[in-house]
């Protein structure tokens, strides 16, 4: 809080000596030319929530906004912002009493930062448009009422630190980064059920092929899934070869665990740093006049997430596809259900786990290329970060639930191999996981509660 106050005095010293403050005392983006009396400057900072109010689209989840709010903070802290204590006591204040500003998707072009979003965050401070509180949406200042808060006045200056930075597009790439991880050691799961299930042989994901490549997540992969099938009864010739999808996981889905690892620090500078514009150094008062608010490490991270995404479901089709089909299964049921014909199985199950796969593929192109000049072309190049975060979170969400197909099918055949004692003790442990939300499948019946509740499981936080 002390460095908060001196970023603040500092800000205040550059105002009484009369100095031109963009945003400050002047109008913002290709307004800058415009001067502000001092009683302006107050206004200016309420009416940049207003003029911003015009977002559309669904909510975004309540974790993307609760986090934003927090990146807010992390970025005041730093003491370049040049905001009172008292709003981020303010902010902070609202995070804790699990107020939930009611904040669209639709309306950012990730250049000036999340101004739209950040705009919808901001505006519930001082009692504008609405929140969540106790799972109702309400009004903004029936929620702060109802929470025993009370709307703030803003400063100059403090309006544009609110909507000024990349706290949304990144507090969306915080969440779905720990989320991919997840959904990806959930594949490499089924992929792990499968092989036993299918009895192939566990020859590829021996250490020596994977460090004779030298890739890092290769080898992480690998190492992943021999934990799974450490002390596996599985006993088959190894001379054979089974096809790609239950041969080559550390090759082809390692890429995308390395990427996810490398990203992390991407994230964290991005979630640490002072990303708004202009920036006051708290200690020498130096103004600085610049663009830090630009998404560009952010939107490219989630982009080439899609990238990974689009593969993982490429591989979860085909995974699917060797356990239902009787001619690549070993002899296990067509559609992995007792009697087929009158029962058509997981027939179903397939086509849904495809039709996901081409919805991720749709996504997957980069956001960040599609650039468009706009705000008087103060904002000529932009970096369209919560549009590349929009589309990572729905090609997740259509990845989990492909993966929570995966895991139920080879649920399945390891039921109908009989080899549920046999497997190895990660394997078990996963099998047992999914069987206690989805039953054996004797006859057909409605399946997309479970698939629901699996795909709820792979990304619920690890129990302590």
């Amino acid at each position: 809080m002390d460095r908060i106050a001196r970023g603040r005095a500092a800000l205040t010293a550059l105002l009484e000596r009369g100095q031109r403050l963009y945003g400050v005392n002047t109008g913002v983006g290709g307004n800058i030319k415009f001067a502000l009396s001092p009683e302006d400057a107050e206004l200016l900072q309420h009416n940049l929530l207003r003029h911003l109010s015009c977002a559309t689209g669904q909510p975004l989840p309540d974790d993307v906004v609760r986090g934003a709010m927090l990146l807010r903070l992390a970025t005041f802290v730093t003491g370049c912002s040049g905001v009172r204590p008292e709003l981020c006591s303010a902010l902070l204040d609202l995070l804790n009493a699990r107020v939930t500003p009611v904040a669209p998707r639709y309306g950012s072009v990730g250049a000036s930062g999340d101004l739209m979003p950040s705009a919808y965050i901001a505006r519930v401070l001082v009692g504008m448009g609405e929140a969540v509180f106790n799972g109702e949406r309400l009004p903004a200042m029936e929620a702060l009422e109802a929470a025993g808060l009370k709307p703030i006045t803003l400063a100059p200056k403090e309006g544009l630190a609110l909507i000024n930075g990349t706290a949304v597009m990144t507090s969306a790439a915080a969440l779905v980064l720990l989320d991919a991880q997840r959904v990806l050691q959930a594949l490499l799961q089924a992929i792990t059920l499968a092989i036993e299930a299918v009895e192939v042989p566990v020859e590829p994901y021996e250490a020596f092929v994977h460090e004779a490549k030298g890739h890092p997540g290769q080898i992480a992969v690998a190492a992943f899934m021999r934990h799974q099938l450490r002390g596996t009864g599985l006993n088959v010739d190894q001379g054979g070869q089974s096809c790609y999808t239950l041969r080559c996981g550390p090759q082809g889905l390692g890429p995308a665990w390395e990427a996810f690892d490398q990203s992390r620090a991407t994230i964290e500078r991005e979630m640490n740093s002072a990303n708004d514009n202009p920036l006051v150094d708290p200690e020498s008062g130096t103004l600085y006049r610049a663009g830090n608010f630009y998404g560009g490490h952010i939107a490219r991270a989630l982009d080439s997430w899609k990238i990974d995404f689009a593969i993982m479901g490429n591989w979860t089709n085909s995974l699917v596809a060797v356990l239902v089909d009787a001619r690549f299964n070993n002899g296990l049921p067509a559609n992995l259900v007792p009697k087929p014909g009158v029962n058509s199985g997981l027939k179903g199950m397939q086509l849904s786990v495809t039709s996901l796969a081409c919805a991720i593929r749709q996504m997957a192109g980069p956001s960040s290329i599609h650039s468009l000049p706009t705000e008087e072309y103060n904002q000529d190049v932009v970096s369209l970060g919560m549009h590349a975060a929009v589309t990572a979170m729905d090609a997740l969400e259509c990845l989990k639930n492909q993966v929570a197909m995966a895991l139920i099918a080879a649920a399945q055949a390891v039921d109908l191999r009989g080899c549920a004692d046999r497997l190895g003790e990660s394997n078990r442990r996963t099998y047992e996981g999914v069987r206690r939300l989805s039953a054996f499948l004797e006859r057909d019946r409605p399946l997309e509660l479970e698939v629901a509740a699996v795909a709820r499981w792979i990304t619920a936080p690890p129990e302590p």
